[in-house]
């Protein structure tokens, strides 16, 4: 995956999935082509078909599990969501966290069916934790700044340094409150390669508008 980059989590938010999942998409994937950016969107898992469907920026599965076929009811099978097109997945949301063991194991099977891994960490430490099962991104995501108004990168830049230092430059995404331009450029000046955000465009008003002024910190 190109880095920089801007991962945008659509969540379960209403103007993000069904058809407004297809809408939206298309919106980045033309932000995408207009402005040369790298841009990577995690959809839910009943919106994934359809949407590897209709654009060809990066789609990632919001989770999966670390099955193989067989008696596995109700989880999310890695070889189908690369057999259907997904680029990789994210892991241990805050909202969707894992045990480490299940972070491992997920790791260890998206590796071996071809996904490209993005996994979330609450505190610096914990993404270094996480690093050692060799994931290609770790997002590091303080859990209160999360959907708020205020980003880590303004709020928070010691943990972005701080992370830098246990990640690494070329693994660290940030996330939370992240929302426009100046907190991209902040994050990417301390470090990161990247931001992992949701509400900042799912939310808005116009989120071509939103993505284009986010794109913009990327240089």
């Amino acid at each position: 995956m190109k880095l920089p980059t801007i991962i945008v989590n659509f969540k379960l938010h209403e103007k993000a999935v069904g058809d407004c999942a297809l809408k939206l998409a298309k919106i980045h994937e033309k932000v995408a082509q207009d402005t040369g950016a790298s841009i990577g969107i995690a959809v839910n898992a009943l919106d994934l078909r359809r949407v590897v469907e209709v654009v060809s920026i990066p789609v990632f599965a919001q989770h999966l599990d670390p099955v193989s076929f067989g008696s596995h009811t109700g989880h999310i099978l890695p070889e189908l969501l690369k057999e259907i097109g997904a680029f990789g997945t994210l892991l241990n949301h805050a909202e969707h966290q894992i045990s480490d063991d299940e972070i491992r194991r997920s790791i260890a099977i998206a590796r071996e069916v071809g996904l490209y891994t993005i996994v979330c960490a609450n505190t610096p430490q914990k993404g270094q934790e996480i690093k050692e099962y060799g994931p290609d991104l770790i997002a590091v995501e303080p859990p209160e700044l999360i959907g708020g108004d205020i980003s880590v990168s303004k709020a928070g830049p010691h943990i972005v340094e701080e992370a830098v230092k246990l990640v690494g430059e070329n693994r660290l995404l940030v996330g939370a409150g992240v929302c426009d331009a100046e907190d991209v450029g902040i994050a990417l000046k301390l470090g990161a390669c990247g931001v992992l955000l949701a509400s900042g465009v799912t939310k808005a008003d116009d989120p071509e508008k939103v993505l284009r002024e986010l794109v913009s910190g990327l240089n």
